[in-house]
């Protein structure tokens, strides 16, 4: 076996540098398929590659793979780490079983952090890293680039302030540069057991700017929030489609009993909401849309007498807060040419809104 690991390791390499030369966001790994790529959202087999058999994808995977993580991997049957490739290029890898065969899922991490101009994001999203203290979420589906934008606005604080930024994630994605600041990234199941837990003791390590990879519990959430309130800059994530439902969402998960609790939490902590969603660019490529909002008096009435529903008619009406709705993000892209009418309104929350917008175009 240790003979055929480091043939699998060179193969895996050969695979990764397909992906990196053709500028791959995704690379699979599946018995009874060739290695398959994700291209600008399409998938496309390697066609120089051959049929990946179950050995293969076991001997694949566990070239990836340390002793404890093959273990832990064996017992719990999937993983979740990062691999580092070369030229600072690394991959978020998944290993998981099924069929009963193993099966790999890689995402390419892009080497150099952009900037918020550079990833074509609003600019008011500066005014998240110039705050002290405050609770920011950045939000959406999968793989529509929330861990990108968390590191653009990590970095602009980096590069602009003297402070203490502690990271919390799993796997640990981009890796910071230490430029005026002092950046400790730890990953859950490495340097920590649990988000919880590093979260709980992250209070006691004298940080200014903390960095949550995903909120997904109770505890981590009751934790960030309690962060925020005590005077640090919690940025975190979450899988939700709008401002209105992150705050639903983040309530719901306590019990009734503690829901009010929570609510006065947040009108005191909550500082902003990103969300965002990665819409195909004409030509080629993609460009973020996005959903902002920051809290206001207004905003915190709403969430303190449970009426989240309305949010969305705060954020229509408060552009000179810096607010932007999904719909006038949408709009202002195919107004710019950058993306199609037809795109638009399949990424839209409110369709109907969307088509009068437009037609006034």
């Amino acid at each position: 076996m240790d003979f055929n690991i480091k043939n699998y390791q060179v193969r895996i390499r050969k695979l990764l540098k397909i992906a990196v030369d053709a500028n791959a966001s995704d690379l699979h790994i599946s018995c009874g398929h060739k290695p398959i790529l994700r291209v600008t959202r399409t998938l496309v087999d390697i066609s120089s590659e051959k049929v990946i058999k179950p050995e293969d994808s076991q001997g694949l995977a566990f070239a990836l793979m340390t002793e404890d993580q093959r273990n832990k991997f064996l017992k719990e049957k999937e993983i979740d780490f990062a691999y580092d490739f070369e030229n600072g290029v690394r991959f978020r890898v998944n290993v998981f079983f099924q069929s009963k065969k193993v099966s790999i899922a890689f995402r390419l991490i892009p080497r150099q952090i952009k900037t918020i101009e550079q990833l074509n994001l609003p600019e008011v999203l500066h005014k998240f890293t110039q705050v002290k203290q405050g609770f920011v979420l950045v939000v959406g589906a999968t793989s529509q680039g929330k861990s990108t934008t968390l590191a653009a606005l990590i970095d602009e604080i980096n590069h602009t302030r003297r402070e203490h930024i502690i990271t919390i994630e799993d796997p640990i994605e981009y890796v910071f540069d230490d430029d005026k600041c002092v950046i400790d990234q730890r990953e859950v199941g490495q340097d920590t057991i649990n988000f919880a837990r590093a979260l709980r003791s992250v209070l006691r390590e004298d940080p200014d700017v903390i960095m949550v990879g995903e909120m997904r519990d109770l505890e981590t959430i009751s934790t960030a929030i309690t962060a925020a309130e005590t005077g640090h800059l919690v940025f975190a994530t979450l899988h939700t489609n709008s401002a209105s439902q992150t705050i639903h969402r983040i309530i719901d998960v306590f019990p009734s009993h503690q829901q009010n609790q929570i609510r006065a939490q947040l009108t005191g902590s909550l500082y902003g909401i990103v969300s965002q969603r990665l819409l195909p660019r004409r030509g080629e490529g993609f460009i973020p849309a996005c959903e902002v909002m920051f809290s206001t008096p207004g905003i915190s009435n709403l969430i303190r007498e449970n009426k989240i529903h309305e949010i969305p008619s705060i954020i229509e009406t408060s552009a000179d807060r810096g607010m932007i709705p999904l719909n006038k993000s949408l709009t202002d892209l195919v107004l710019r040419k950058e993306i199609d009418k037809d795109i638009a309104l399949r990424y839209s929350n409110n369709q109907d809104d969307l088509k009068a917008r437009l037609k006034e175009l």
